[in-house]
């Protein structure tokens, strides 16, 4: 049995229900053969309508934290079936690897996104920037957390550029082998908060989960000695509930980060966007343009020269990803026209014959 608001069901999923008889699960796990979601009375597998199934695909499709409902709570045993999926309030995503500008659901409904990264070879300043902004697109806050911080002789000086690379996000620094620093992760698990790990492989996310949880519920693997990437222990997406009644999304770990759009970069460079305005143009590039202010405070030392670069390839990335998504939608659409088409001119012959 699960209490709906202890799920994170609240007023923002209530609203799209109103007068209806309806159903209310989360998916809390993803197969290839469908959904494991949780509901009032229980668990229960599940899978999509098959006039919703054709519908929806890559960011609509529905993932992991996504609220449904469903046509009937099923007998133990038997299948349900979903044939709605609710509006989210946060989506994290990412541009799925060689899709062709398609967007795939990491986390859905999240209060909170703890990005981990490993103090030892894992350790990416640029990663950390990467991840902040799929954060702030999803509407998610971040927390960044430092993990392994017994393989690091200056972790104050890690938090520290950290710190200056994340404006406004909540550095921690944890040690899940010696199973040090969870507290800062604790206090912000409450009831009812839904919570997603992600990072790349090796950051130690499974080991993390397991010293919270205080078991070992995840599988974990050894990292590689030369540049500390793990296999993908954990396989695939899944929902667990945190002794303090909060939820937890664990995610498989990334080799790359596609931003398949803009959304998001502005927060982790809100400094260039603000010197942005004071560009002699309004369409400046940053790059070669008289009267650029980016480029001034490049040269005056008050902006990092690496930070303008970085900035400049996420953009340049993000607006190539956007072409092709607009790309990939103007050709299904023309498909979808030409069908519809020869349906009518179908129908059309059809009426001629009679």
């Amino acid at each position: 049995m699960h209490e709906l608001h202890s799920l994170g069901f609240g007023p923002y999923f209530q609203q799209q229900l109103l007068g209806e008889e309806a159903i209310p699960a989360r998916i809390a796990g993803e197969h290839k053969q469908g959904h494991i979601v949780w509901h009032s009375a229980g668990e229960s597998f599940a899978r999509l309508a098959g006039r919703l199934s054709r519908g929806l695909e890559g960011e609509t499709y529905p993932g992991v934290g996504d609220w449904v409902t469903l046509k009937a709570i099923p007998e133990p045993g038997h299948i349900a079936v979903v044939d709605r999926v609710l509006t989210r309030r946060t989506v994290f995503t990412r541009g799925a690897a060689g899709a062709q500008g398609r967007q795939q659901v990491i986390a859905a409904n999240v209060d909170i996104v703890f990005i981990v990264t490993g103090l030892d070879a894992n350790y990416n300043v640029r990663r950390i920037q990467r991840y902040l902004a799929r954060v702030g697109a999803s509407g998610a806050r971040p927390v960044v957390i430092l993990n392994k911080a017994d393989a690091c002789d200056d972790v104050a000086g890690r938090i520290a550029e950290v710190e200056l690379a994340a404006p406004g996000a909540m550095v921690i620094a944890t040690s899940a082998k010696l199973e040090r620093g969870l507290e800062g992760i604790v206090d912000q698990l409450r009831p009812g908060v839904t919570a997603a790990f992600v990072g790349s492989s090796g950051a130690g996310k499974s080991t993390l989960i397991n010293a919270l949880l205080g078991e070992e519920r995840l599988r974990t693997g050894e990292v590689r000695a030369d540049d500390s990437r793990g296999r993908h222990t954990t396989t695939r997406r899944e929902m667990l509930v945190f002794p303090s009644g909060g939820l937890l999304i664990d995610t498989p770990g990334m080799r790359e980060l596609a931003l398949p759009d803009e959304e998001g970069i502005d927060s982790v460079f809100p400094r260039i966007e603000e010197l942005s305005l004071r560009c002699r143009f309004g369409d400046c590039t940053h790059q070669s343009e008289p009267g650029c202010a980016v480029r001034q405070a490049v040269e005056s030392g008050e902006l990092p020269a690496d930070w303008v670069e970085h900035y400049l390839q996420l953009r340049a990335e993000a607006r190539t990803n956007e072409l092709r998504l607009d790309e990939r939608a103007r050709r299904k659409s023309e498909r979808t026209i030409g069908r519809q088409r020869a349906k009518d001119m179908h129908i059309i012959r059809r009426v001629k014959d009679w």
